[in-house]
C-alpha cells in the first residue's frame, strides 16, 4: 500500500503543477504597453568577461524606459571593468557573500527610487523593465521576480537546464499557488529602494549564501507581497559534469539550510522516483501512469511556460534527470560545505556563510 500511496501523492503533485503552470500562462503580473512606475536603476554584479556576459550586458543597454544601468565588480583586476559603454562600480565593501557587498555599493551609487537587480548572465528583452516594474504600482506588492529559461553550451549544462525548466519552475509556481510567496530569484528582483532600506538593505543579507531569497523574505516580512512577473528571462549555463554536480549540490544544500522541512519532502514530489518504487513492487500500471503524468507536466512547464527548445529535444531524459536530482538530494542531506566561485564555504544551520 505504501508504494501506491506514494504514487498517488506524486501524481497529485504533477496534476497540481500542471494547474499551476496553466494558471500562470493564463494570467500576467507584467504589463505590456504600460509605463514603468518611475525611474529605475538596474544593478548587475558581474564577474569575468565571456560571450554570455557580453550578450547579457548588451541586452540591458537597449531597454525601454527611464533607467540607469550599473555593473559592479568586487576585484579591481576583474576583466569586467573594461566592458565598454557601461558604468562599472568598483566595490570596496567586503562581505562573506561577495555579491551582497557589490550590491551594497551599487545601491549606494544608484540614484533612482526603483531598483532592479539580476545576475550577471541574465539576458532580457527590450520591454523587460516596463513589465517587471509595472506591478509595483500596487502598494501591496513589494517585490517582483521572474522565472528563467536556461541555455546551456555543453550537454551537461543542457541536462542541468532540463531540471530548471521541468522541476524548479513548476515547483516555484506551485509554491506561489498555495500562498508561499516570501522568496525571490536572482533572475530578477524589482523593488522600491525604500522597502529594501526598511528591510535592512543588502547589508542585512551579506552573510547569507541565498541573498536573493533573503531579500524577498525581508520585504515579505514588511507585509508586502512578492509576485512572479509573466516575463521569462534567459540565463546561461556551462561547465562539465563535475561543475554541474557542484552547482546542484550547492543549490540543494542552500535549500536544505533555508527550508529544511520542505527539503525533506522533495522526494515525495519526485514522480520518477515514486514510479520506480511502484515498478519494483509490481504496480506496473501505477508506475506507467505516473511516469506519463511526469512527462506531460515537464512538457507543460518546459515548453508552454518556459519556452525551452531543449525540453522538446531532451524530453526523454526527464526521468534520468529526476534520478540524478534524487542522488543530489541524498548527498546534500549531509554536510554543510559548498563550492562557490572557487571558494569552499561552510553554511551554518540558518544559511549564513563561514569561509573555510
Amino acid at each position: 500500500m505504501i508504494p501506491l500511496a506514494l504514487a498517488a501523492i506524486a501524481a497529485a503533485y504533477q496534476l497540481f503543477a500542471i494547474l499551476a503552470c496553466l494558471r500562470f500562462r493564463g494570467q500576467g503580473t507584467g504589463a505590456r504597453g504600460q509605463q514603468a512606475v518611475g525611474p529605475v536603476s538596474v544593478l548587475k554584479p558581474v564577474h569575468g568577461v565571456d560571450p554570455a556576459l557580453q550578450a547579457a550586458i548588451r541586452s540591458h543597454t537597449v531597454l525601454q524606459g527611464d533607467y540607469e544601468f550599473l555593473c559592479g565588480i568586487g576585484d579591481p583586476a576583474d576583466p569586467a571593468r573594461e566592458v565598454p559603454g557601461v558604468r562599472v562600480i568598483q566595490s570596496t565593501t567586503h562581505t562573506a557573500n561577495r555579491k551582497a557587498g557589490v550590491l551594497t555599493d551599487l545601491a549606494s551609487a544608484a540614484k533612482n527610487p526603483i531598483l532592479v537587480v539580476n545576475d550577471a548572465d541574465i539576458r532580457v528583452e527590450p520591454d523587460y523593465l516596463l513589465r517587471v516594474t509595472a506591478p509595483l504600482a500596487d502598494p501591496r506588492i513589494g517585490l517582483v521576480t521572474c522565472l528563467y529559461r536556461p541555455v546551456g553550451d555543453t550537454f551537461a549544462a543542457r541536462f542541468e537546464g532540463l531540471g530548471v525548466s521541468t522541476d524548479f519552475a513548476p515547483s516555484t509556481l506551485v509554491a506561489r499557488l498555495v500562498g508561499v510567496d516570501e522568496f525571490a530569484m536572482g533572475s530578477t528582483l524589482a523593488f522600491r529602494r525604500a522597502d529594501l532600506d526598511r528591510g535592512g538593505g543588502f547589508a542585512a543579507v551579506a552573510d547569507y549564501l541565498a541573498d536573493d531569497y533573503q531579500v524577498g523574505h525581508r520585504i515579505h516580512e514588511l507585509g508586502l507581497r512578492c509576485v512572479i512577473s509573466d516575463v521569462v528571462v534567459e540565463t546561461h549555463l556551462g561547465g562539465n559534469w563535475s561543475a554541474v554536480w557542484q552547482h546542484q549540490l550547492r543549490w540543494a544544500r542552500t535549500i536544505r539550510v533555508t527550508k529544511f522541512g520542505g527539503y525533506l519532502g522533495l522526494p515525495i514530489t519526485n514522480a520518477t522516483l515514486c514510479a520506480a518504487v511502484a515498478l519494483l513492487t509490481g504496480h506496473f500500471t501505477a508506475a506507467a501512469t505516473l511516469l506519463a503524468l511526469r512527462i506531460f507536466m515537464a512538457l507543460v512547464s518546459g515548453w508552454i511556460v518556459i519556452r525551452s527548445r531543449d525540453v522538446l529535444q531532451l524530453l526523454w531524459l526527464v526521468p534520468f534527470r529526476d534520478l540524478f536530482a534524487f542522488a543530489v538530494w541524498l548527498v546534500a542531506l549531509f554536510g554543510r560545505t559548498v563550492l562557490w566561485r572557487g571558494q569552499r564555504l561552510r553554511l551554518s544551520p540558518d544559511g549564513r556563510i563561514h569561509l573555510n
